[in-house]
């Protein structure tokens, strides 16, 4: 049998960026805890090891033939809940994976007819078809293609990731401005309330008290505000 020299194409990192994950509730183990930009990179990695298997299978190899099914079986689920995702998020952002996999140039049909190049090239290496070797040849030539369909479905992952970030770093911060607003204002009536206490004398002991609890409570609230704008600064910066 020819021998097939595999693409030498890495494509990106996985992305740390925070977000986007599969629901709790979904099934598929491990995944249901994996960030979709992640399951989204593995597919890539996934790709290239169905290759490699299908092509040692194609050698007689029972141990890789195994392999291999359970590899597409991965990438063929994987795939599902990664198409399936726009129909769970907001309208812009779901907008943007159905565009990546069914737009014009959309992806989507690329990568399952490399999934199925795949399926088709196990099935003749298990008949031991003499048309297996024009199999592998067709599939390892669509390497490439394939290769380049799942980087920009993990490319539109993370846009969509790092927007939802974004968004939310938005939020917070509007969250934190109204806190420290109302931190302000209670601040103003701290020390107005002090003031008073001081001319009320004797009579405003327990005004005063009051008075100095709100006046503590406000410094407490000034500090989670600052704990709360370096999380976010963080966050943006790791984003």
């Amino acid at each position: 049998m020819a021998a097939f020299s595999l693409s030498p194409r890495t494509g990106m990192p996985f992305s740390s960026t925070p977000a986007l994950v599969l629901k709790p509730g979904s099934s598929g183990g491990r995944d249901s805890e994996m960030s979709l930009v992640n399951l989204a990179a593995r597919q890539r990695m996934l790709s290239q090891r169905m290759v490699l298997q299908t092509v040692l299978a194609a050698r007689g190899s029972d141990l890789h033939m195994k392999a291999a099914r359970g590899s597409l079986a991965l990438f063929t689920d994987s795939q599902a809940k990664l198409v399936d995702t726009a129909r769970h998020l907001d309208t812009t952002s779901g907008d943007i994976i159905r565009k990546t996999y069914h737009g014009p140039a959309g992806v989507g049909a690329t990568i399952d007819a490399f999934a199925q190049q795949v399926g088709t090239a196990l099935d003749l290496a298990e008949r031991q078809s003499p048309r297996v070797e024009d199999a592998l040849a067709r599939l390892v030539e669509s390497t490439d293609s394939a290769l380049e369909a799942l980087n920009t479905a993990t490319t539109a992952f993370d846009q969509v990731s790092k927007a939802k970030s974004e968004t939310l770093m938005k939020e917070l911060a509007g969250i934190v401005a109204s806190i420290q607003t109302v931190a302000r204002e209670a601040k103003v009536v701290s020390f107005n309330a002090q003031v008073m206490a001081a001319r009320a004398g004797q009579h405003g002991r327990e005004f005063a008290v009051v008075a100095n609890v709100l006046s503590g409570i406000t410094n407490e609230i000034d500090g989670l505000s600052l704990q709360a704008v370096s999380l976010a600064g963080r966050s943006r910066s790791a984003a």
